[in-house]
């Protein structure tokens, strides 16, 4: 957990027992709900204080105008923020006329608890006043997976020394104040009241706000309902003025009184539909809620996240920081996706404004592997969002003069958003990243129906970027020039290895597809003959090789740069790039993040396993993971080629990125790739997990400091459980037909009754591999003990 005495290690759950207030802000984002259509930063009931407060819906954004000191054509006009939206978190509380507030009177007990089999967050504090009036309060909130547009809350006040007087203030406000920008060029872009209210409308149980945003003209509906329990002669009124809206409980609670409310809260948004029909919208979502009630709210939630769990929980057996981070990990995973339905999934999901709320590749290459086999819907439903994106993806390609579709590098709505071309426009490779999410759910689901509808324009579009973007040289070889890999510490490269890998991929995947769905094709345009010229890219595509040093250079010439000079380079001088010119970078051997080692892990099949060694070996030097993206591809080749002890350390950095904040930036939302990562480095790396063309395949071994290993996933309507240990791998099919499985190169059928194999030792490889001078992983074996 974050190094810090306020938190527990718990395999089931966050919990904080102190409140710190230094960490307000990364807490805050650590005790975000979320349900892929609404985010709920973990702010305090009584909204302060606070480090960042924080209500979003997804892909709700405004318009902001993108500087350039000189423009040029084919620059993006306009970038998209995140908007904070109408907060319905709200619920004030004073005693004798006195606010309760942590920073104010005592407060003797504090503690929240983030439920990962609950899906709730849940805070009890003691508190007394500075005139001695002591209560309890303790409020549990949930954003249900179950009612897409619906939040909960329960709220209780209990006095126990004496007599008090309770008022209960619950609320709506829009146009929240925000702290100030940060000089971080990753923090978000803040808007100042960026709603402008269109209705505010209060009736005897209920409330509802409706604003437009100025710029997107976006229309965003709140409303709110209130169940009330309390003592005899407890008053209600409910009133609603401009940007705020609030229902007021007064009581008087004798000591062991409790006053109890339940406060519902829907959201809706729309860029076509009506006020009245918004208003509707959201009233109707109130009122199934309210039928539903507290109680069935809660057992929905634990349901639903019953059955997630069934088919993705891992286990670990020796580290009990990870096995609490992964978990974490997972649970913000499908937070971030479970209902986000033709939304795409951001690089913060809706647990902060970091990065401006933007979706990048990310979403692709690291978040949607992970729910590929463990929440396949969501999969589908972010794919779905990129396909509604067609047109600006194609309206890019062409006014960069390319065919196809050219999708954004960052974006909210489709449109392009990054400022800066050499790492935004030039990052094509986004564009493959699409294309292999596509058959990568296709192959997990065997769904052919999504496939024809969904994955096959979306494969075509990028097929026909692909041709047109690269050429067949003298030589008949298929050059991919100028683009930025996403290695973000090179930039305008010829022949990036990862970017031509996937391309060919990508080509190849196309052609392969329009053959199983001719008549689909033939609505989509294609001819044989562009078909053939796919495939003829594919088979011609130049991948470089430094016969020299017997390595894959990172791009076309990358090993013959001169070396970054980590000498001289001091510990605070990274992140790189807020400390150097993006010149001195892009002339440079220094990597950001991984970028060969990634096309290892996605494209294996194109190096051999002495490659793999010799490149692995050859990156880890230069690679300063200056990105939250990296740890966990590196945990997946060390652990491939033999170097057990180094992927265990990559697995924790990954998997404590935002519980360790470790990129210091965890208050701006948490990272969910590299959450995914935890996930990808247990199951990939340990487990060796690689599937395609309808088989998977394991080749499992374990590091010292794990006893046990044991993973669920769903693949082609199976369910299975695989169990590692250092001696035997059990396979386990929980559900589903049999199904064959390869294990270390041999095949078997996976049936009813569990299959155990011998698990190899591996034999650690004698050759040290070095880190740059300071950006070594902490030993994890370490950490997992002391802690």
């Amino acid at each position: 957990m974050i190094t810090n005495s306020a938190f527990a290690v718990e395999p089931w759950a966050i919990r904080e027992r102190r409140l710190p207030m230094e960490m307000l802000a990364q807490t805050e984002s650590l005790f975000a709900l979320s349900n892929g259509h609404i985010g709920m930063r973990g702010n305090l009931d009584e909204g302060e204080p606070h480090g960042l407060p924080g209500t979003y819906l997804n892909s709700v954004y405004e318009q902001r105008p993108l500087p350039y000191a000189e423009g040029g054509y084919g620059f993006p006009e306009s970038g998209q923020t995140v908007v904070n939206v109408t907060n319905g978190k709200l619920i004030r509380l004073l005693v004798d006329d006195e606010p309760f507030d942590v920073c104010y009177g005592t407060l003797h007990e504090h503690e929240r608890l983030l439920d990962l089999r609950a899906g709730t967050l849940t805070r009890h504090a003691h508190w007394s006043s500075p005139s001695g009036c002591a209560v309890r309060v303790t409020s549990t909130r949930l954003v249900s997976f179950t009612h897409r547009a619906v939040a909960a809350i329960r709220y209780e006040v209990e006095a126990t020394n004496q007599p008090v007087r309770a008022v209960v203030q619950s609320e709506l406000v829009a146009n929240e104040s925000l702290p100030p920008l940060s000089g971080d060029p990753r923090a978000a872009a803040i808007l100042e009241s960026p709603l402008v209210v269109e209705e505010n409308f209060t009736s005897h149980n209920a409330t509802v706000m409706v604003h437009r945003t100025r710029a997107s003209r976006l229309l965003i509906a709140a409303a709110m309902r209130h169940d009330v329990d309390g003592p005899n002669g407890t008053d209600v009124d409910i009133s609603g003025s401009g940007d705020v809206s609030r229902l007021t409980v007064v009581t008087r609670l004798e000591p062991g009184q409790r006053l109890r409310l339940v406060k519902l809260v829907a959201y809706g948004w729309s860029a076509k539909r009506s006020r009245p029909a918004l208003h509707d919208q959201v009233m109707a979502a109130l009122a199934a809620a309210h039928s539903t009630g507290w109680d069935g709210l809660v057992s929905e939630q634990r349901a639903f996240l019953d059955e997630f769990w069934s088919g993705a929980d891992v286990e670990l057996d020796g580290d009990p920081q990870v096995q609490q981070a992964v978990r974490f990990g997972l649970f913000h995973v499908l937070q971030a996706g479970a209902r986000t339905e033709q939304r795409p999934i951001p690089a913060k999901g809706l647990t902060g404004p970091g990065y401006d709320g933007h979706i990048f590749w990310d979403t692709e290459s690291f978040v949607l592997p992970v729910l590929s086999y463990t929440y396949a819907r969501a999969v589908a439903d972010a794919l779905d969002w990129r396909r509604t994106t067609l047109p600006q993806a194609e309206d890019r390609a062409e006014r960069l003069g390319l065919q196809g579709a050219a999708f954004p590098w960052r974006t909210i709505h489709g449109e392009e958003c990054s400022g800066y071309w050499p790492a935004g426009t030039a990052a094509f490779h986004i564009n493959a990243d699409i294309a292999d999410a596509v058959t990568r759910y296709v192959d997990a689901t065997d769904d052919t129906e999504f496939e024809r509808e969904i994955g096959l324009p979306l494969l075509v579009a990028t097929a026909r970027l692909w041709r047109s973007l690269g050429h067949h040289d003298i030589r008949g070889q298929f050059r991919i020039d100028g683009v930025t890999g996403p290695d973000e510490y090179s930039a305008l490269a010829d022949n990036n290895v990862y970017t031509n890998l996937m391309a060919r991929r990508n080509l190849q995947a196309a052609a392969d597809a329009i053959a199983r769905h001719p008549d689909r094709a033939q609505q989509l345009g294609v001819t044989v003959d562009e078909a053939a010229t796919w495939r003829a890219a594919a088979e011609a595509t130049f991948v470089p090789y430094d016969e020299r040093l017997g390595v894959h250079p990172q791009s076309e010439d990358f090993t013959k740069h001169a070396p970054w000079d980590f000498a001289a380079t001091g510990p605070e001088q990274y992140p790189l790039l807020l400390h150097f010119p993006y010149f001195d970078l892009y002339r440079k051997q220094v990597v950001k993040q991984a970028d060969l080692v990634l096309a290892m892990y996605l494209c294996g099949d194109a190096f051999t396993p002495e490659q793999k060694v010799r490149n692995f070996a050859y990156y880890e030097p230069l690679t300063v993971r200056d990105s939250s993206l990296s740890a966990c591809i590196q945990a997946v080749l060390a652990a491939e080629v033999g170097q057990l002890e180094l992927a265990y350390d990559y697995l924790g950095e990954a998997a404590l990125m935002d519980l360790d904040d470790l990129e210091k930036n965890t208050r701006d939302g948490v990272h969910i790739a590299s959450l995914a990562g935890s996930w990808i480095a247990l199951v990939a790396g340990f487990g060796g997990m690689r599937a395609g063309d309808g088989r998977i395949r394991f080749d499992p071994h374990l590091p010292n400091g794990i006893a046990r290993l044991a993973f669920r996933l769903c693949y082609r309507g199976r369910r299975l459980q695989v169990v590692i240990t250092d001696d035997t791998t059990t396979y386990h099919l929980l559900e589903g037909q049999p199904l064959t499985v390869t294990h270390h190169g041999d095949d078997f059928v996976l049936g009813e009754q569990p299959t155990t194999q011998p698990t190899p030792t591996v034999v650690t490889p004698t050759n040290w591999i070095r880190q740059p001078p300071g950006r070594e992983p902490l030993p994890r074996r370490a950490s997992a003990v002391t802690r």
